[in-house]
C-alpha cells in the first residue's frame, strides 16, 4: 500500500498478467515460415535420377531436359588415353548406350550401379557430362593378409 497527499492508505494497482497466446502465435508463424524457406528451396535442389524403365515410360516430359540417368552398367568400353568411355546402362526392363568423357573411378567396372547425368542425343545415345559410380555399403576390417588380397581382388 502507499500514502497519498493527505496519507491515507490507497490500495496498489492490480498487475495485469499478460496473455502468451500473442507470443506463441508469433514463434509458431516464425517456424512455419522457416520450414517453408527450408523445405521450399531444399525440394527445388534435390535430383532424382530415372531408370532406364522409366525413361522409356515417360520419355516425352524428360526430351531435350538435363536428367540423371540410374542403372547396372553392361558392355564397357574404356579407351585411357582419350579418356572417351561407351557403355549401356540397364535395369533388365530397358537399356540405353552411354558416352561419356572424362577420368573413370576405379570402382566402375560391369554390372556395378551407376548414374550418370546429362541428355539424349538425337541418335538416342545418352552423352553424360557426370558420371558416379555406387558402390557397396557394406564395410568388412581385413583380418589377414589373405583378407586384403580378396578385397583388392574383388575391386579389379
Amino acid at each position: 500500500m502507499s500514502l497519498n497527499t493527505s496519507g491515507t492508505l490507497l490500495p496498489q494497482p492490480r498487475r495485469r498478467r499478460r496473455s502468451p497466446l500473442p507470443a506463441v502465435l508469433g514463434g509458431g508463424l516464425l517456424l512455419a515460415l522457416l520450414g517453408v524457406i527450408v523445405f521450399g528451396n531444399l525440394s527445388k535442389s534435390l535430383e532424382y535420377f530415372v531408370t532406364p524403365t522409366e525413361y522409356h515410360a515417360g520419355s516425352a516430359q524428360y526430351a531435350g531436359k538435363l536428367i540423371r540417368l540410374g542403372g547396372l552398367v553392361k558392355n564397357a568400353h574404356y579407351d585411357r588415353k582419350t579418356l572417351k568411355l561407351s557403355f549401356t546402362v540397364t535395369d533388365y526392363g530397358a537399356s540405353y548406350p552411354v558416352s561419356y568423357v572424362g577420368a573413370v573411378s576405379d570402382l566402375f567396372k560391369e554390372n556395378q550401379g551407376v548414374v550418370v547425368r546429362g541428355s539424349f542425343s538425337a541418335a538416342g545415345v545418352f552423352q553424360a557430362n557426370e558420371l558416379l559410380v555406387k558402390h557397396s555399403e557394406e564395410y568388412r576390417v581385413p583380418q589377414n593378409q589373405a583378407d586384403i588380397k580378396s578385397m583388392l581382388k574383388e575391386t579389379k
